[in-house]
Order: C-alpha cells, then structure tokens, then sequence
C-alpha cells in the first residue's frame, strides 16, 4: 500500500471518508486496500468503478482493445460485485469517463480524504494512476496504492527488481526457496451504508460499448462458457477442486483440447481479479490435505508462478514488454503480411491444427495453453509476422487478457522475450500428439470431418485426387492451400491406406 511511495509500503493517517476505486481486482475476498480503507474509516468506504471508453477503442490493427467476449465478462463481474456490495450494506457506484479525471472529482464531491486502489505494472494503466495522483494532490486528497493482483507479494521478493532474473526458472527456485505466501483476507462482513442523495449509476449493458446484441454469445463447442464474477470463480474452484476431484490429474489433462476440464479454466477470473492467486493457493493447500498432495496440485502453483514471474518482468522492463525487439532487444526481420495475418486470424491457413484453434478464440473468447503456444509460434516463427500483431489480436479477443501474461508469453514463444532456447514448435506434429484421433480438428473445421486420422493433420501431403476422390475434400475450394512454410517445404507426398 503506498500513497506516493514504493509499492507494499504505508502509513496510517487516519480520515473519515474514502473513494475505493475497482479496477482488475472485482472481489471482495482477499482485498487488501478494501479492508484496510474499512479499518480506517470507520464512517464510510464509497465503492468506484469508472467505465472507460479508451478500453474499447480500436488499436492500430483495427480490433477493439476489448471484444465483446471480455465486455460481457466484465459486465456479469460488474453486477456480481454490485450485488455482493449491497449484500453487506453498501453498493457500487458506476462513474463514466476517464478515471484520472471523474475518481477524483467524484472524491472531492462526496467529500473524501483518501483514494485507495490497486496499483498496475504496465505503461497504460499507469499513466492512468500518475494523472489520477497528480488530480489528487491538486485536491489535497490522499492517493494510496495497494499490491494485490500476485501470488508473491511485491513487498517479499527476495531480491531488488532490477535484479529478477532473467529465466523463470531462477525466479521459481528463489521464491519456492522461503514460504512467504501471505495468508488470504477474509471479505468483510459489512459496510457502512451509501448517502441517500449519491446516484450510483445504471448499470452498464453492451451496447454502451457499441456491440450488437449477440455479440457476446458463446458457441456451444466451448471449452470455457463461465461467466464473470467473484461467486462463479469460487464456486468453479469447489467444482473443479473438490466436486469433480479434477486437480488430482491437472498436470496429466492440462494440454487437453476439448471440454470444461481438462484444466482449471481459472485464468479468466484471475485476470479480472474475481478471485486472488492467494485465494487460489489455499483452496489448493486444503485440497491436498483433504485429498492428495502431488505433482498436479504442485503444477497448479508452479502455473500461478509463472504468472506472477511475467508481472514482475512488467514492472521492471517497463515498456519493453510491448517493444519488437522485446526484453531482449533482438533485431530479427519480421514481416508485415496483412494477407497472411489475416489468414491466421479466420483460421484459413492450410494447417488444420491452427485453423481449428484460431476458429475456437473467435467462437469462444477462449483458447487452450497448448494452442496459444502452436498459434504464436506459427504466426512468429514460422511465417515470421510481426509477434505484437498476434498479441495485438489476443488483447481484443481474449476473455482472459492479462496484459502481462499475454505480451510476456507472446515475447516467450516468438523468441525475443525470457527464453534462453529460441524455438519453433512443429504445429503439425503438436496436432498429432495432442489431436491423435483429429477430434479437435473436426469440431472446428468440420469441412475436414471425412478425413482419417493419417490425412487429418497434413492434408496436403496425399495427392489432391486422390482427397477429393475418397473424401470429396478439393484443398483451395473446400479448405484452404497452406501457406507457405517449414510445415509444408520437402514434405514427401503420402498416400492413404
């Protein structure tokens, strides 16, 4: 907690009235600048969220920052925190605008003394806390920070920032070395209640964000079909934990491809901060001694850690993180193929592996671990786009965007972020370990559906006649010719059995 100093630090000046301003951190559980606010002003914590439309602008590629499936996410966690709030007594006031300016103004106009949020690692979000600082101090309003959005606190890491290692696997072993996971805070049990006179605003809906309606509706083929909100990511952790025992086998299932449990799903909910990664730990430490410690409950965490480990890269490379060359600096040659990126993005690439997984991101706001990692690669490495295109594309579709995680991961597999290896995955070859049977693959592109297993994966390996012959597919009219790359150069041409 800070009000203009290092992050984990404060001091307690004690007041009547504070605006707690919400940003990714929609809980009530575990909320660190919640409880202590209640602590110190006994009379009233006046709950904010402003809805800020820079969120949804376009970027330079054409895609909302934030599509419909994050909007409608957003808006289920918006009325859950809302209700929760008038359940202890209180309720959330809904500003409109741009934070820097309307928290502020709305602080001076019910007569706060004190601002209190959650502090962001990443250039944008805190550009918004400096100008909203600045807006306070004019003010005579105390801005205080507060850490929260970690597994390790900011405040505990065993070594100075500028110090984090470069590869995860150091920070791992450093922090796994000391137990200094602070235990959880429990949510309140009530709040002073709302002025009479304060509006708190009408809901938003999202047609304030300029979607049509549908926008948000989910394929039914989707792995994940949660909806926003602290009660459903506590209630999946009792569901995916305890009721159905699937965390005993995460670290067997997680690259699964198809269904609500091959892995936790929990990520959509941690980036919004409906749950915290301490919240998450626990339950995972009373699972196991419930039920059983072992390498799953383990890869569990380790998974939690590498989270924090891109958060932490965040806060010390600053924008690096969203730079070409990356964390490393690297002055590889990228391409800037709209016609090829805008392939990879409908999922018409010729490689069935990829077409199915980008079609599921653009059904479903939602796309596995072990597809993020093959799309990325392809994109990066093998048709060498420029990388911030694809993570550009992800940050607007993404139901689980965490600025940190995406543009650190997308660094990570395209070879300029903290991967000592520079690596390409075979996507065909993922396909076939992952996708043996092609089940994956004819969910989403289904004009593949006729094909065996030995054609599924690589089409364009078997004579072309002899495709449409047997299975009625023409490669460049029923499904796409691939694009040109390692997958398809000196590629032996096969025939079916």
């Amino acid at each position: 907690m800070t009000g203009d100093k290092k992050p984990g630090t404060h001091t307690g000046q004690e007041s009547m009235t504070a605006v707690l301003w919400f940003r990714n951190d929609l809980r009530l559980d575990d909320h660190e600048a919640l409880c202590d606010l209640l602590v110190r002003h006994d009379a009233e914590v006046i709950p904010v969220y402003c809805i800020d439309a820079r969120m949804f602008e376009p970027t330079e590629l054409g895609f909302r920052k934030t599509g419909a499936y994050r909007a409608q996410f957003l808006i289920d966690a918006l009325k859950d925190l809302r209700q929760s709030l008038q359940e202890l007594g209180s309720d959330l006031v809904l500003l409109r605008g741009r934070p820097e300016v309307e928290v502020p103004r709305f602080a001076q106009r019910v007569g706060a003394s004190e601002v209190g949020f959650f502090e962001e690692v990443t250039s944008e979000e805190m550009a918004v806390e400096s100008a909203l600082r600045q807006a306070c101090q004019r003010q005579q309003i105390r801005a205080t920070g507060y850490w929260g959005s970690t597994l390790y606190h900011v405040g505990d890491l065993p070594f100075y920032l500028e110090d984090l290692p470069d590869v995860f696997t150091q920070f791992r072993k450093k922090m796994e070395s000391q137990p200094s996971i602070r235990a959880p805070m429990d949510r309140p049990s009530h709040m002073a209640p709302l002025p009479d006179w304060l509006d708190v605003g009408e809901m938003v809906g999202l047609e304030e964000f300029g979607f049509d309606e549908g926008a948000s509706r989910v394929d039914a083929r989707a792995a994940f079909q949660g909806v926003g909100g602290e009660q459903a990511a506590l209630a999946r952790v009792q569901e995916y934990f305890f009721e159905l025992d699937t965390l005993r086998n995460y670290k067997q299932t997680r690259n699964g491809l198809i269904g609500a449990n091959y892995s936790s799903k929990l990520s959509p909910w941690l980036a919004l901060g409906n749950i915290s990664p301490r919240r998450v730990f626990t339950e995972v430490k009373r699972y196991e001694r419930e039920r059983v410690s072992n390498r799953s409950t383990y890869w569990l965490v380790f998974e939690l850690t590498w989270r924090d480990y891109f958060r932490f890269l965040a806060m010390s490379e600053g924008t690096k993180l969203f730079k070409l060359g990356g964390v490393k600096c690297t002055d590889y040659v990228w391409r800037r193929d709209q016609e090829v990126f805008s392939r990879w993005v409908n999922g018409m690439t010729g490689i069935p592996f990829i077409d199915a997984n980008m079609r599921e991101l653009a059904c479903t706001g939602f796309m596995s671990n072990r597809g993020r990692q093959n799309v990325a690669s392809y994109l990066a490495k093998s048709q060498c786009i420029d990388w911030r295109w694809g993570a550009s594309y992800f940050e607007s579709m993404l139901v689980d965007y965490d600025p940190c995680s995406n543009w650190g991961n997308w660094q990570y597999v395209s070879g300029v972020g903290n991967d000592p290896r520079d690596r390409r995955f075979n996507v065909v070859g993922q396909g076939e370990r992952y996708d043996e049977e092609g089940k994956y693959i004819k969910m989403w592109v289904p004009e593949l559906g006729g094909l065996p297993r030995d054609a599924i994966h690589a089409p364009w390996r078997y004579g072309e006649s002899e495709l449409q012959r047997r299975f009625g597919v023409v490669l460049g009219e029923d499904y796409p010719q691939p694009l040109e790359g390692p997958e398809t150069k000196g590629a032996q041409q096969l025939r079916l059995a």
